[in-house]
């Protein structure tokens, strides 16, 4: 076989079809995000970003910096170690400690990112637990498919937030097998909210452990920042909450909060856990200051709210179509790969607006769409400009679109 032209002809596919992805190497601002600098080249360019996960820009809070800093200088980069093995230092303790206390349960595992703990986690739970049945969402996120699938349980996909379709589908199983339902609290590119409370409704009548996955949720919901599940009271009936420290939390890692016994089944069983290096103790301590900023402080939800309400209604009356939800997350919905790219470029170009297009695989072919996150630290200023370039870029592919057509 020729590898190379292998490689190139699927690279020459992806093109065509307008899902090739390029990145845009970028350089943060500490203390001005969501302004950064584009790296073209030899060349640079400042551009706003718009589609940062950091939703709350806690990644440049001074107490997160403040005790990154602190912790790097006491104890050096690295852990130095696996966990079983040098790697846990008192910076992830005292951070598990501090994911417990938010979730309301009585421990938490620490993983290097959201991916591994959905990974390693539902992986290691299907496979461990004897005949345990997963039931799993339909539009669950890849890091949950990639678990069940390595888990090599059996799995039934339920229709997507659909209480309905998965109380029929336990009721056809043996009451007597382990069953384990994974869902999402808010799904990321729809935008759309699970009904939790009906969700739990069913386990509970089936029997079922449930695992959500509040990696949207973090930070951004709840008094506390506990996620969607603490804002509906929910957080003491769910079996295991997994969340990110990647997103409203501002750094990196990954974890699961859950009784004593299942996060110590996790850690003594999961292979994603045992056989990786830990996170280096200036992120753990940059977490647990970001989580604990957060659960006191709620001038960064409301200021996100009111920001994400003024781009929605901006959008709306611009005529702009975006899809309707109740969470922060606007995708804009333009149903082409082609022309999702070219609206992406002619804004980072023209307006040095930074808005990635998102097309197959991650969302289906025909519902292309630019995935808009307003933050906090975007100033009405940075919104007049996104809405009035938008605006000018949609009225040029309407008249492009109508030419075409005569």
């Amino acid at each position: 076989m020729n590898y190379e032209a292998y490689f190139t002809s699927e690279l020459a596919q992806l093109k065509d079809d307008g899902r090739y992805r390029i990145f845009a190497e970028l350089e943060r601002k500490a203390g001005a995000f969501p302004a950064a600098q584009q790296y073209v080249g030899d060349d640079s360019r400042p551009v706003t970003v718009w589609c940062s996960n950091d939703y709350l820009g806690m990644g440049q809070h001074p107490a997160v910096l403040g005790a990154m800093h602190e912790t790097l200088d006491r104890c050096g980069a690295g852990a130095g170690g696996t966990r079983n093995i040098s790697g846990t230092t008192h910076s992830h303790v005292l951070l598990e400690a501090e994911l417990a206390d938010l979730h309301g349960k009585e421990a938490a595992l620490l993983f290097t990112s959201g991916y591994v703990s959905n990974w390693a986690a539902l992986g290691t739970l299907g496979a461990r637990i004897p005949g345990c049945v997963i039931l799993s969402d339909a539009l669950n996120h890849a890091s949950m498919i990639e678990g069940i699938r390595h888990s090599r349980a059996p799995v039934q996909k339920f229709v997507h937030n659909s209480p309905e379709d998965l109380d029929r589908r336990l009721s056809a199983l043996d009451p007597s097998l382990p069953k384990l339902v994974a869902f999402e609290s808010v799904y990321s590119m729809d935008g759309d909210i699970a009904p939790i409370a009906e969700i739990l409704d069913v386990c509970e009548r089936h029997g079922a452990m449930s695992y959500l996955d509040e990696v949207h949720g973090v930070g951004l919901y709840g008094p506390r920042g506990g996620g969607v599940a603490e804002r509906e009271g929910l957080m003491d009936r769910v079996t295991v909450i997994e969340g990110t420290l990647g997103k409203a939390f501002g750094v990196m890692g990954g974890y699961i909060a859950a009784s004593a016994a299942l996060c110590d089944f996790v850690r003594s069983f999961a292979s994603g856990f045992i056989f990786t290096t830990a996170l280096p103790p200036a992120l753990a301590a940059g977490a647990t200051a970001s989580i604990r900023h957060l659960k006191h402080s709620n001038v960064e939800r409301e200021r996100h709210r009111d920001r994400v309400a003024q781009v929605r209604r901006r959008l709306d009356a611009m005529g702009i179509p975006t899809l309707d939800n109740p969470s922060h997350i606007i995708p804009i919905m333009v149903g082409d790969a082609h022309k999702c790219k070219r609206i992406s470029d002619w804004l980072l170009e023209h307006h040095g607006i930074y808005l990635q297009p998102i097309n197959y695989p991650t969302v289906p072919v025909g519902t292309e769409r630019l995935r808009l996150t307003p933050s906090p630290v975007h100033t009405d200023a940075d919104i007049d400009k996104l809405v009035s370039s938008l605006s000018e870029i949609w009225s040029m592919c309407e008249l492009a679109r109508r030419a075409m057509a005569a």
